[in-house]
């Protein structure tokens, strides 16, 4: 009985000897590395993007995480809608909007430091269309058939794709015809979504959604005729309420960068200069 309490004493003794000794251990090391501590706790950077930037950001944001090990946590929706989130306190450290005029309107109320939005790159609308849909072989004239009964288009109050397609429509004096035909959607995603369901016959989308693998494999687009919609320059702002100002401003740098730029053409966006 005796030898049974002494060996469980000593092995208490000992276990806590063991924290001890690891714990200075640590501690040891931490001085060697001081960095060491800092490098395990992964910066996460939380980005408000605009729905047309969903097939694109996934490919960007693996590039710079891989390349800083900032991990990029994202999140989509119309412009208006995210815009709306962060005025309601969304705690967002980078707003890559579709337009100019959101970002704007969170710098009035004084919930970004810059005085004018980044522009980071420049929209493209196009008309896409399933393979199987009535409104092949793809054009602006079929659209005004009777065999297509919807067009899908996104909301021109929330969404700056949704504004182009309205404006499109009306300097080609289409948009009085066509207005019934309308299916409205919340942003551009949905926008897509109505026609790849083939609840609308054609939609009218960006070219970052009609150029991913996904949408080239079930349907073919054209481009609206340049100078039929206002350029769409969209723009980014660094929050002020961010908790990693450094890290979002170094994202923002490497998004503008002369390389990034480059390869915007082929995620459907072309460089904001």
């Amino acid at each position: 009985m005796k030898g049974s309490c002494f060996c469980l004493a000593y092995r208490k003794a000992r276990s806590a000897w063991n924290r001890a000794a690891l714990t200075l251990a640590l501690a040891f090391l931490q001085g060697l590395f001081p960095g060491a501590h800092s490098a395990a706790q992964t910066v996460q950077l939380h980005i408000a993007a605009a729905a047309d930037l969903e097939p694109a950001l996934p490919v960007l944001q693996r590039q710079y995480e891989q390349a800083t090990g900032v991990k990029i946590i994202a999140s989509y929706g119309s412009s208006a809608a995210l815009t709306e989130q962060i005025l309601n306190g969304d705690p967002q450290d980078v707003f890559l909007s579709a337009d100019e005029a959101h970002p704007q309107r969170l710098i009035s109320v004084g919930l970004a430091d810059e005085s004018h939005p980044l522009a980071y790159a420049r929209g493209v609308l196009v008309l896409w269309a399933r393979h199987d849909s009535p409104a092949q072989p793809l054009s602006l004239n079929v659209l005004t058939s009777t065999r297509v009964k919807k067009i899908a288009v996104a909301n021109a109050l929330h969404a700056p794709y949704g504004v182009a397609a309205r404006q499109a429509l009306e300097n080609l004096h289409l948009y009085s015809q066509l207005a019934p035909k309308l299916a409205i959607a919340e942003n551009i995603g949905q926008t897509a979504e109505f026609a790849e369901s083939g609840n609308a016959q054609a939609a009218f989308i960006s070219l970052t959604i009609a150029s991913s693998a996904h949408d080239r494999s079930l349907g073919s687009f054209i481009r609206l005729p340049a100078g039929s919609y206002q350029e769409i320059r969209q723009c980014a702002i660094l929050l002020r309420s961010s908790r990693n100002q450094k890290q979002a401003q170094q994202f923002l740098q490497w998004l503008t960068s002369k390389q990034v730029q480059q390869s915007l053409p082929r995620f459907g966006l072309d460089p904001a200069n």
